[in-house]
Protein backbone atom coordinates (compact mmCIF):
# COMPACT_ATOMS: atom_id res chain seq x y z
CA UNK A 1 0.00 0.00 0.00
CA UNK A 2 1.55 3.54 -1.07
CA UNK A 3 2.34 5.70 1.93
CA UNK A 4 0.88 9.25 2.59
CA UNK A 5 3.65 11.14 0.95
CA UNK A 6 3.92 8.75 -2.31
CA UNK A 7 0.07 10.27 -2.96
CA UNK A 8 -0.82 12.71 -5.36
CA UNK A 9 -4.52 13.79 -4.96
CA UNK A 10 -6.64 15.77 -7.37
CA UNK A 11 -9.97 14.86 -6.64
CA UNK A 12 -12.19 18.39 -6.96
CA UNK A 13 -13.99 17.71 -3.14
CA UNK A 14 -12.99 16.77 -0.45
CA UNK A 15 -9.87 18.11 -0.85
CA UNK A 16 -6.78 16.90 0.28
CA UNK A 17 -5.05 18.63 3.79
CA UNK A 18 -1.98 19.34 4.55
CA UNK A 19 -0.24 16.40 5.99
CA UNK A 20 0.91 18.41 9.27
CA UNK A 21 -2.48 19.86 9.97
CA UNK A 22 -4.26 16.25 10.10
CA UNK A 23 -1.37 14.89 12.43
CA UNK A 24 -2.15 17.70 14.54
CA UNK A 25 -6.24 17.45 14.04
CA UNK A 26 -5.60 13.56 15.08
CA UNK A 27 -4.38 14.50 18.08
CA UNK A 28 -7.58 17.01 19.14
CA UNK A 29 -9.60 14.51 17.95
CA UNK A 30 -8.52 12.56 20.98
CA UNK A 31 -7.23 14.79 23.34
CA UNK A 32 -6.85 18.47 22.88
CA UNK A 33 -4.36 20.56 24.70
CA UNK A 34 -4.18 17.13 27.20
CA UNK A 35 -7.29 17.86 28.68
CA UNK A 36 -8.45 14.83 28.70
CA UNK A 37 -11.35 15.43 25.69
CA UNK A 38 -11.41 14.76 22.19
CA UNK A 39 -12.46 18.63 21.12
CA UNK A 40 -15.42 17.09 19.46
CA UNK A 41 -16.70 16.10 22.81
CA UNK A 42 -16.03 19.24 24.38
CA UNK A 43 -19.07 22.10 24.23
CA UNK A 44 -19.61 24.51 21.72
CA UNK A 45 -20.00 27.21 24.62
CA UNK A 46 -16.72 26.55 26.08
CA UNK A 47 -13.85 28.64 26.63
CA UNK A 48 -11.81 26.68 24.86
CA UNK A 49 -14.73 25.85 21.83
CA UNK A 50 -14.70 29.78 21.86
CA UNK A 51 -11.05 30.76 21.72
CA UNK A 52 -11.13 28.00 18.69
CA UNK A 53 -13.73 30.40 16.79
CA UNK A 54 -11.56 33.56 17.76
CA UNK A 55 -8.34 32.18 16.18
CA UNK A 56 -10.43 31.22 12.88
CA UNK A 57 -11.29 34.49 12.57
CA UNK A 58 -8.26 36.10 12.94
CA UNK A 59 -6.87 34.74 10.83
CA UNK A 60 -8.98 34.86 8.38
CA UNK A 61 -8.96 38.76 8.82
CA UNK A 62 -5.40 38.82 8.75
CA UNK A 63 -5.38 36.79 5.60
CA UNK A 64 -7.88 38.96 3.42
CA UNK A 65 -7.18 42.48 5.84
CA UNK A 66 -10.90 41.99 6.64
CA UNK A 67 -11.63 44.98 8.74
CA UNK A 68 -13.83 43.91 11.86
CA UNK A 69 -14.71 47.24 13.16
CA UNK A 70 -15.65 50.70 12.07
CA UNK A 71 -17.95 52.08 9.45
CA UNK A 72 -16.78 49.64 6.60
CA UNK A 73 -16.63 46.65 9.07
CA UNK A 74 -17.37 43.21 8.10
CA UNK A 75 -18.91 40.04 10.14
CA UNK A 76 -17.60 36.66 9.84
CA UNK A 77 -19.78 33.88 10.19
CA UNK A 78 -19.27 30.03 10.59
CA UNK A 79 -22.62 27.95 9.69
CA UNK A 80 -23.58 24.15 8.18
CA UNK A 81 -25.24 23.82 5.02
CA UNK A 82 -22.59 24.48 3.01
CA UNK A 83 -22.89 26.55 -0.66
CA UNK A 84 -25.88 24.69 -1.21
CA UNK A 85 -27.36 25.89 1.76
CA UNK A 86 -25.49 29.48 1.16
CA UNK A 87 -27.66 29.55 -2.38
CA UNK A 88 -30.97 29.75 0.05
CA UNK A 89 -29.67 31.86 2.87
CA UNK A 90 -28.11 34.49 0.41
CA UNK A 91 -31.53 35.24 -1.45
CA UNK A 92 -33.73 35.37 1.70
CA UNK A 93 -31.16 37.92 3.44
CA UNK A 94 -30.60 39.80 0.44
CA UNK A 95 -34.00 39.94 -0.76
CA UNK A 96 -35.12 41.18 3.27
CA UNK A 97 -32.79 43.30 2.73
CA UNK A 98 -34.14 44.85 -0.03
CA UNK A 99 -37.74 44.77 1.32
CA UNK A 100 -36.29 46.69 4.77
CA UNK A 101 -34.85 49.51 3.17
CA UNK A 102 -37.87 50.02 1.32
CA UNK A 103 -39.98 50.13 4.24
CA UNK A 104 -38.06 52.51 5.81
CA UNK A 105 -38.35 54.38 3.11
CA UNK A 106 -41.78 54.29 3.05
CA UNK A 107 -42.61 54.98 6.66
CA UNK A 108 -40.44 58.13 6.07
CA UNK A 109 -42.34 59.41 3.39
CA UNK A 110 -46.11 58.07 4.67
CA UNK A 111 -45.43 58.77 8.34
CA UNK A 112 -45.64 56.55 11.53
CA UNK A 113 -48.75 54.74 12.22
CA UNK A 114 -49.46 53.67 8.40
CA UNK A 115 -48.97 50.42 8.48
CA UNK A 116 -51.60 49.21 5.86
CA UNK A 117 -49.96 51.87 3.57
CA UNK A 118 -46.35 51.01 3.96
CA UNK A 119 -47.37 47.58 3.36
CA UNK A 120 -49.33 48.21 -0.26
CA UNK A 121 -46.32 50.20 -1.03
CA UNK A 122 -43.88 47.52 -0.40
CA UNK A 123 -46.34 45.28 -2.02
CA UNK A 124 -46.06 47.41 -5.42
CA UNK A 125 -42.57 48.00 -5.03
CA UNK A 126 -42.00 44.46 -5.24
CA UNK A 127 -44.03 43.71 -8.19
CA UNK A 128 -42.90 46.38 -10.13
CA UNK A 129 -38.59 46.20 -9.38
CA UNK A 130 -37.72 43.36 -7.55
CA UNK A 131 -35.35 41.76 -9.19
CA UNK A 132 -32.40 38.99 -8.22
CA UNK A 133 -29.27 39.26 -10.93
CA UNK A 134 -27.47 35.63 -11.83
CA UNK A 135 -24.20 35.40 -14.01
CA UNK A 136 -24.52 32.33 -15.30
CA UNK A 137 -21.09 30.91 -16.10
CA UNK A 138 -21.19 26.79 -15.36
CA UNK A 139 -23.40 24.28 -12.59
CA UNK A 140 -23.27 25.72 -9.70
CA UNK A 141 -24.27 29.09 -10.45
CA UNK A 142 -26.98 27.77 -12.61
CA UNK A 143 -28.28 25.50 -9.29
CA UNK A 144 -27.90 28.86 -7.53
CA UNK A 145 -30.57 30.59 -9.63
CA UNK A 146 -32.60 27.69 -10.24
CA UNK A 147 -32.70 27.31 -6.28
CA UNK A 148 -33.84 31.67 -6.24
CA UNK A 149 -36.42 30.98 -8.40
CA UNK A 150 -38.07 28.29 -6.56
CA UNK A 151 -37.95 30.07 -3.29
CA UNK A 152 -39.23 33.68 -4.68
CA UNK A 153 -40.29 32.79 -8.06
CA UNK A 154 -38.88 32.82 -11.35
CA UNK A 155 -40.36 36.15 -12.06
CA UNK A 156 -37.45 38.06 -9.65
CA UNK A 157 -34.63 36.71 -11.18
CA UNK A 158 -32.85 37.88 -13.76
CA UNK A 159 -29.89 35.70 -15.89
CA UNK A 160 -27.79 38.47 -16.39
CA UNK A 161 -25.71 36.27 -18.54
CA UNK A 162 -26.23 32.75 -19.78
CA UNK A 163 -22.52 31.60 -20.95
CA UNK A 164 -24.11 28.77 -23.11
CA UNK A 165 -25.77 30.69 -25.27
CA UNK A 166 -22.20 32.08 -26.19
CA UNK A 167 -20.94 28.53 -26.55
CA UNK A 168 -22.71 26.46 -28.45
CA UNK A 169 -25.46 25.11 -25.20
CA UNK A 170 -22.07 24.19 -23.03
CA UNK A 171 -19.87 26.38 -20.33
CA UNK A 172 -17.06 27.37 -20.75
CA UNK A 173 -16.58 31.08 -21.80
CA UNK A 174 -17.53 34.40 -19.75
CA UNK A 175 -19.09 36.68 -22.10
CA UNK A 176 -17.66 40.29 -22.09
CA UNK A 177 -19.38 42.33 -19.28
CA UNK A 178 -20.76 44.73 -22.52
CA UNK A 179 -23.19 41.52 -23.24
CA UNK A 180 -24.07 41.52 -19.48
CA UNK A 181 -27.98 42.84 -18.77
CA UNK A 182 -27.72 43.50 -15.43
CA UNK A 183 -30.86 45.09 -14.20
CA UNK A 184 -31.35 48.56 -12.50
CA UNK A 185 -28.82 48.34 -8.95
CA UNK A 186 -31.27 50.40 -7.72
CA UNK A 187 -33.88 47.83 -8.13
CA UNK A 188 -31.73 44.89 -7.61
CA UNK A 189 -31.70 42.98 -4.56
CA UNK A 190 -28.42 41.50 -5.40
CA UNK A 191 -25.72 40.50 -8.04
CA UNK A 192 -24.41 37.01 -7.74
CA UNK A 193 -21.37 35.14 -9.16
CA UNK A 194 -19.59 31.71 -8.60
CA UNK A 195 -16.24 32.85 -8.73
CA UNK A 196 -14.67 29.25 -9.69
CA UNK A 197 -16.99 26.53 -11.45
CA UNK A 198 -15.56 23.43 -10.51
CA UNK A 199 -17.25 21.13 -12.89
CA UNK A 200 -16.75 23.37 -15.89
CA UNK A 201 -12.98 24.55 -15.02
CA UNK A 202 -14.04 28.61 -15.47
CA UNK A 203 -12.55 31.36 -12.89
CA UNK A 204 -13.70 34.84 -13.15
CA UNK A 205 -10.28 36.53 -13.43
CA UNK A 206 -10.70 39.24 -11.98
CA UNK A 207 -13.47 41.63 -9.81
CA UNK A 208 -16.35 42.55 -12.52
CA UNK A 209 -15.83 46.20 -13.49
CA UNK A 210 -19.49 46.72 -13.74
CA UNK A 211 -19.98 45.97 -9.94
CA UNK A 212 -17.50 48.31 -8.32
CA UNK A 213 -18.34 51.23 -6.03
CA UNK A 214 -21.54 49.77 -5.45
CA UNK A 215 -22.83 51.47 -2.46
CA UNK A 216 -25.65 50.37 0.45
CA UNK A 217 -28.59 51.41 -1.95
CA UNK A 218 -27.37 49.30 -4.25
CA UNK A 219 -28.05 45.37 -5.05
CA UNK A 220 -25.69 43.28 -2.65
CA UNK A 221 -22.56 41.76 -4.64
CA UNK A 222 -22.68 38.11 -3.30
CA UNK A 223 -19.84 35.87 -4.29
CA UNK A 224 -19.56 32.17 -4.23
CA UNK A 225 -15.87 31.36 -3.23
CA UNK A 226 -16.14 27.70 -2.41
CA UNK A 227 -13.84 26.61 -4.74
CA UNK A 228 -10.91 29.17 -4.67
CA UNK A 229 -11.11 31.03 -0.81
CA UNK A 230 -7.97 31.88 0.04
CA UNK A 231 -6.22 31.28 -3.28
CA UNK A 232 -5.75 34.91 -4.37
CA UNK A 233 -6.19 38.16 -3.45
CA UNK A 234 -9.32 39.98 -2.96
CA UNK A 235 -10.58 43.25 -1.82
CA UNK A 236 -13.02 42.58 0.77
CA UNK A 237 -14.19 45.55 0.62
CA UNK A 238 -16.14 44.86 -3.47
CA UNK A 239 -18.02 42.79 -1.78
CA UNK A 240 -21.36 42.53 0.23
CA UNK A 241 -21.48 39.14 0.88
CA UNK A 242 -18.69 36.48 0.28
CA UNK A 243 -19.19 32.58 1.22
CA UNK A 244 -17.73 29.15 0.76
CA UNK A 245 -17.96 25.76 1.71
CA UNK A 246 -14.64 24.73 3.49
CA UNK A 247 -14.02 21.14 1.77
CA UNK A 248 -11.79 22.77 -1.08
CA UNK A 249 -9.15 25.34 0.70
CA UNK A 250 -9.85 25.41 4.48
CA UNK A 251 -10.71 22.07 5.62
CA UNK A 252 -13.64 19.51 6.01
CA UNK A 253 -16.75 19.53 5.21
CA UNK A 254 -19.43 20.96 7.65
CA UNK A 255 -19.06 24.50 8.07
CA UNK A 256 -19.17 27.21 5.75
CA UNK A 257 -18.12 30.78 5.82
CA UNK A 258 -20.25 33.67 5.55
CA UNK A 259 -18.12 37.00 5.41
CA UNK A 260 -21.13 40.00 5.49
CA UNK A 261 -21.28 43.67 5.76
CA UNK A 262 -22.13 44.45 8.83
CA UNK A 263 -24.52 47.17 8.04
CA UNK A 264 -26.57 44.97 6.01
CA UNK A 265 -27.29 42.89 9.20
CA UNK A 266 -29.04 45.97 10.51
CA UNK A 267 -31.73 45.69 7.69
CA UNK A 268 -32.39 42.45 8.43
CA UNK A 269 -36.76 43.11 8.54
CA UNK A 270 -39.18 41.67 11.26
CA UNK A 271 -40.82 38.15 9.98
CA UNK A 272 -43.96 40.21 11.11
CA UNK A 273 -43.52 42.41 7.94
CA UNK A 274 -42.63 39.91 5.92
CA UNK A 275 -45.48 37.74 6.40
CA UNK A 276 -48.15 40.33 5.36
CA UNK A 277 -46.10 39.63 1.68
CA UNK A 278 -46.45 36.12 1.50
CA UNK A 279 -48.88 36.66 -1.39
CA UNK A 280 -45.97 37.92 -3.29
CA UNK A 281 -42.51 36.82 -1.27
CA UNK A 282 -43.87 32.98 -0.37
CA UNK A 283 -40.35 32.14 1.27
CA UNK A 284 -38.56 34.88 2.31
CA UNK A 285 -38.59 34.05 6.10
CA UNK A 286 -35.15 32.15 6.55
CA UNK A 287 -34.79 29.19 8.98
CA UNK A 288 -33.50 30.83 11.91
CA UNK A 289 -29.80 28.76 11.54
CA UNK A 290 -30.39 30.54 7.92
CA UNK A 291 -30.59 34.00 9.45
CA UNK A 292 -27.40 36.06 9.00
CA UNK A 293 -28.07 38.50 11.55
CA UNK A 294 -29.23 35.47 14.97
CA UNK A 295 -26.15 33.98 13.85
CA UNK A 296 -23.91 36.76 14.32
CA UNK A 297 -25.37 38.06 17.29
CA UNK A 298 -24.35 34.38 18.95
CA UNK A 299 -20.99 34.77 17.77
CA UNK A 300 -21.95 31.51 15.86
CA UNK A 301 -22.79 29.49 18.38
CA UNK A 302 -26.77 29.83 18.04
CA UNK A 303 -26.80 26.33 17.64
CA UNK A 304 -23.96 23.33 18.01
CA UNK A 305 -21.26 24.61 15.60
CA UNK A 306 -18.77 21.78 14.89
CA UNK A 307 -15.92 22.66 16.43
CA UNK A 308 -13.60 20.30 15.76
CA UNK A 309 -14.24 20.74 12.02
CA UNK A 310 -13.52 24.68 12.70
CA UNK A 311 -10.40 23.64 14.10
CA UNK A 312 -9.36 22.21 11.63
CA UNK A 313 -9.99 24.97 9.24
CA UNK A 314 -8.39 27.54 11.85
CA UNK A 315 -5.29 25.18 11.45
CA UNK A 316 -5.22 25.40 7.68
CA UNK A 317 -5.84 29.36 8.12
CA UNK A 318 -2.70 29.69 10.39
CA UNK A 319 -0.79 27.47 8.39
CA UNK A 320 -1.58 30.60 5.70
CA UNK A 321 -0.46 33.42 8.00
CA UNK A 322 2.81 31.49 8.73
CA UNK A 323 3.69 30.05 5.64
CA UNK A 324 3.46 33.12 3.09
CA UNK A 325 4.42 37.05 4.35
CA UNK A 326 2.70 38.15 1.60
CA UNK A 327 -0.50 36.62 3.15
CA UNK A 328 -2.93 35.15 0.20
CA UNK A 329 -0.50 37.06 -2.17
CA UNK A 330 1.75 33.92 -1.54
CA UNK A 331 -0.47 31.51 -1.92
CA UNK A 332 -2.01 33.07 -4.95
CA UNK A 333 1.91 33.40 -6.60
CA UNK A 334 1.75 29.13 -6.17
CA UNK A 335 -0.87 28.49 -7.35
CA UNK A 336 -0.60 30.10 -10.29
CA UNK A 337 3.09 28.45 -10.75
CA UNK A 338 1.35 25.15 -10.45
CA UNK A 339 -1.86 25.96 -13.11
CA UNK A 340 1.07 27.19 -15.32
CA UNK A 341 2.84 24.28 -15.12
CA UNK A 342 0.01 21.86 -15.72
CA UNK A 343 -1.87 24.12 -18.93
CA UNK A 344 1.98 24.63 -20.20
CA UNK A 345 2.21 21.04 -20.54
CA UNK A 346 -1.48 20.51 -22.25
CA UNK A 347 -1.02 23.35 -24.48
CA UNK A 348 2.33 22.34 -25.82
CA UNK A 349 0.64 18.63 -26.66
CA UNK A 350 -2.25 19.98 -28.38
CA UNK A 351 -2.60 17.41 -30.64
CA UNK A 352 -3.44 14.88 -27.34
CA UNK A 353 -5.18 17.31 -24.93
CA UNK A 354 -7.30 19.60 -25.22
CA UNK A 355 -8.24 22.22 -22.55
CA UNK A 356 -12.18 22.86 -22.11
CA UNK A 357 -12.75 26.27 -20.86
CA UNK A 358 -11.35 29.22 -23.16
CA UNK A 359 -8.27 30.06 -22.76
CA UNK A 360 -9.33 33.57 -20.55
CA UNK A 361 -11.08 32.45 -17.67
CA UNK A 362 -8.92 28.84 -17.44
CA UNK A 363 -9.59 28.11 -13.59
CA UNK A 364 -6.23 27.89 -11.58
CA UNK A 365 -8.37 25.30 -9.22
CA UNK A 366 -10.08 22.97 -11.42
CA UNK A 367 -8.17 22.19 -14.47
CA UNK A 368 -10.80 20.56 -16.99
CA UNK A 369 -9.18 18.67 -20.28
CA UNK A 370 -10.20 15.96 -22.61
CA UNK A 371 -7.75 13.79 -24.79
CA UNK A 372 -8.38 13.59 -28.84
CA UNK A 373 -8.53 10.79 -30.81
CA UNK A 374 -5.29 9.63 -32.51
CA UNK A 375 -4.46 11.38 -35.50
CA UNK A 376 -4.48 8.45 -37.58
CA UNK A 377 -7.85 6.91 -36.35
CA UNK A 378 -11.05 7.18 -38.23
CA UNK A 379 -12.90 9.17 -35.51
CA UNK A 380 -15.51 11.90 -36.11
CA UNK A 381 -13.73 15.62 -35.97
CA UNK A 382 -14.77 17.09 -32.28
CA UNK A 383 -15.05 13.73 -30.54
CA UNK A 384 -13.40 12.71 -28.14
CA UNK A 385 -11.59 9.74 -27.60
CA UNK A 386 -12.66 8.42 -24.49
CA UNK A 387 -10.61 4.69 -24.49
CA UNK A 388 -7.63 7.05 -24.82
CA UNK A 389 -9.31 8.96 -21.12
CA UNK A 390 -9.35 5.37 -19.81
CA UNK A 391 -6.32 4.84 -20.37
CA UNK A 392 -4.97 7.79 -19.09
CA UNK A 393 -6.71 7.62 -16.35
CA UNK A 394 -5.31 3.94 -14.88
CA UNK A 395 -2.03 4.54 -16.13
CA UNK A 396 -2.00 7.73 -13.67
CA UNK A 397 -3.23 5.75 -11.22
CA UNK A 398 -0.26 2.97 -11.47
CA UNK A 399 2.08 6.49 -10.64
CA UNK A 400 -0.46 7.51 -7.55
CA UNK A 401 -1.56 10.27 -9.38
CA UNK A 402 -5.92 9.90 -8.15
CA UNK A 403 -8.79 12.02 -8.29
CA UNK A 404 -8.53 12.97 -11.96
CA UNK A 405 -11.84 11.86 -13.61
CA UNK A 406 -13.79 14.20 -14.45
CA UNK A 407 -17.26 15.17 -13.09
CA UNK A 408 -19.52 12.88 -13.85
CA UNK A 409 -21.94 15.04 -16.06
CA UNK A 410 -19.18 16.14 -18.49
CA UNK A 411 -16.85 13.62 -18.65
CA UNK A 412 -13.13 13.96 -19.56
CA UNK A 413 -10.49 14.42 -16.61
CA UNK A 414 -10.15 17.44 -14.17
CA UNK A 415 -6.65 18.10 -12.41
CA UNK A 416 -7.93 19.97 -8.84
CA UNK A 417 -5.09 22.27 -7.88
CA UNK A 418 -5.89 22.94 -4.60
CA UNK A 419 -4.04 24.98 -1.77
CA UNK A 420 -2.69 21.53 -0.45
CA UNK A 421 -1.93 20.07 -3.67
CA UNK A 422 1.82 20.34 -3.76
CA UNK A 423 4.21 21.82 -6.31
CA UNK A 424 5.81 18.52 -6.47
CA UNK A 425 2.79 16.87 -7.29
CA UNK A 426 1.64 19.32 -9.74
CA UNK A 427 5.06 18.35 -11.66
CA UNK A 428 4.61 15.09 -10.99
CA UNK A 429 1.42 15.21 -13.21
CA UNK A 430 2.94 17.31 -15.92
CA UNK A 431 5.83 14.23 -16.15
CA UNK A 432 2.60 11.65 -16.59
CA UNK A 433 1.27 14.21 -19.12
CA UNK A 434 4.15 14.89 -20.96
CA UNK A 435 4.63 11.10 -21.46
CA UNK A 436 1.05 9.89 -22.31
CA UNK A 437 1.13 12.20 -24.92
CA UNK A 438 4.59 10.65 -26.40
CA UNK A 439 3.61 7.44 -26.00
CA UNK A 440 0.22 6.93 -26.09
Amino acid sequence: MPSREEISYFGAGPAPLPTPVIEQSAEALVNFENTGLGLSEISHRSPTANKVLADAKSALSTLYDIPLEGDDAYEILFMQGGGTGEFSASVQACVGWWVERRRRRAVAELGEGKDAEVVERVRKEIKEELKLDYLVTGSWSLKASQEAARLIGSNYVNVAVDARKSNNGKFGVIPAESEWNLSDSKKSAMSYWCDNETVDGVEFPKFPDCLKGRTEDDGVVVADMSSNFVSRKINVRDYGMIFGGAQKNLGIAGITVIIVRKSLLALTPAPTFLQQLSDVLPSAIPPVVFDFATIAKNNSLYNTLPIFNLYVATLVLQSLVSTFAEKVGGQEELANRKASLIYEALDQYSDTYHVVPDKSIRSRMNICFRIKPKADSNAEPGKWDEAREKEFLASAEKKNLMGLKGHRSVGGMRASNYNAVSLTSAEKLVAHLVEFAATS
